[in-house]
């Protein structure tokens, strides 16, 4: 082997090969030589090698600088996408006893997967197991949520967060949230107190903490006293059930339609929205959309689940559709959407001061192609004192095949926990409207015209 460095670059090679690459450069450069020292980090979690050559790697950074090994290991942890690479390495955490890297384990541990069923099954929770004990680690983690009182650790304060919901751990942070454990400088817990006290909301995801940050911020203060105010004259049992998503739905009503209209039942508006849809023509989602089952976009498949804020959300929607304004800017964006092949466009559906039903547009910065649509933060910013996100099934004219969110979009409303609407061009002059959100909820509400 004449160049050993060279051989160590190219990836996909066998595991005696790339070990034999490591040895002569361990005669010939040294462990000390910043070039051999990076790649043998980046073997840690560029994709391409072996699992054998990996633990040969890891074991030369160990032996010869731990700290800083400790540091590359917590900052590409949660970002492993190879899971017998991510099981190996948790492995050889817990057997080496590095306790420093506990946080780096949780906040692997929080992100989703689908490589298992159960928590005890993932590898992060086996490490910490035999780091701390069984009985300790959700005390770890939660002791890990309140401790981690600093700016910069914020989005771990989030995976932490998260993953306690995950576990069960809801009524110990509602706890926490009336604990004296919230001190006046914990921004991230104070908002959250808040929230529970002022709205009687929790969140559970990432994007509903940030969603409920934004709006603890003092430029909403006049919208967050409004959202107390309507909030608090909905009746307990659908308090009780209320979500971030609501928010702006209970505003908008309070704002338009006074008292009466937060009192109204849930099973009388949900009748209404079936006879608005009765009859109507419906569109599927056949491709991209995961397993189709019949009727799997029908409100009557979704109605035993739907809350009082999935009600009033329904409603509000086909209230909007029936604004020949609202048409016309909506066909107006799509046709736009049609003729750019590099992307989806999308906004979001707001009112304004004055009750009227605004359309405001966001094309996304970031490009994949013409069948994703990438929310921008400025969309996001926007969204969180309106009543939708949607977006444009805009690749051609006759695209009913398309009607509806595919998986992207249903793991878009998993994630944001928003109410969102996808508009599919079925002609020229026909769109198909779905609602849909969390939990796979998805409702057809058949189609609009442009005139």
């Amino acid at each position: 082997m004449t160049n050993p460095s060279a051989v160590l670059s190219e990836r996909g090679h066998s595991s005696s090969v790339h070990i034999r690459a490591m040895e002569l450069l361990d005669i010939n450069s040294g462990i000390e030589n910043r070039k051999y020292k990076e790649k043998l980090q980046e073997m840690l979690w560029l994709p391409g090698y072996t699992n054998k050559a990996r633990m040969e790697a890891l074991q030369r950074l160990w032996a010869s600088d731990p700290e800083g090994t400790t540091r590359i290991i917590r900052q590409r942890l949660p970002r492993l996408e190879n899971w017998s690479w991510l099981t190996a390495l948790c492995a050889w955490i817990a057997d080496e006893n590095i306790e420093e890297l506990d946080e780096a384990l949780i906040s692997s541990w929080a992100v989703p997967t689908l490589m298992v069923k159960e928590e005890e099954e993932r590898p992060e929770y086996q490490a910490l197991v035999q780091l701390v004990g069984k009985d300790a680690v959700v005390d770890v983690v939660f002791t890990s949520l309140v401790e981690s009182n600093n700016t910069w650790k914020q989005g771990y304060r989030t995976r932490c967060w998260e993953l306690l919901h995950r576990l069960a751990e809801g009524d110990r942070l509602a706890e926490l949230l009336n604990s004296e454990m919230v001190t006046e400088d914990d921004a991230f817990l104070v908002d959250l107190r808040k929230a529970m006290n002022d709205f009687g909301i929790i969140p559970l995801r990432r994007e509903e903490i940030l969603w409920i940050r934004e709006l603890a911020k003092p430029e909403y203060d006049s919208f967050w006293k409004e959202a107390t105010e309507s909030l608090s004259e909905l009746s307990e049992q659908r308090r009780s059930k209320i979500e971030t998503r609501d928010i702006p739905i209970a505003v908008s009503l309070k704002r338009h339609g006074g008292s009466a209209a937060l009192s109204r039942p849930t099973d009388e508006i949900i009748r209404k929205v079936e006879s608005a849809t009765h009859g109507a023509r419906h569109y599927y989602e056949y491709e991209g959309g995961g397993s189709y089952q019949t009727g799997s976009e029908l409100l009557k498949t979704h109605k035993p689940k739907l809350t009082w804020g999935d009600a009033i959300a329904l409603e509000i929607a086909l209230k909007a559709m029936e604004i020949q304004e609202v048409r016309s800017h909506l066909f107006d964006f799509a046709r736009r959407d049609l003729l750019d092949k590099t992307t989806e466009y999308g906004g979001v559906i707001a009112l304004d001061k004055e009750g009227r039903f605004e359309i405001i547009e966001f094309e996304p910065r970031i490009r994949h192609h013409d069948r994703r649509f990438n929310a921008s933060q400025d969309m996001f910013d926007a969204a969180y004192t309106a009543l939708f996100h949607f977006h444009f099934h805009a690749q051609k004219y006759r695209n009913g095949d398309h009607a509806g969110p595919g998986m992207g979009d249903k793991n878009y409303a998993s994630n944001t926990r928003a109410n969102c609407l996808v508009f599919t061009f079925i002609n020229e002059d026909t769109m198909n409207v779905d609602y849909y959100r969390h939990t796979d909820v998805v409702v057809d509400l058949g189609t609009i015209t442009l005139n």
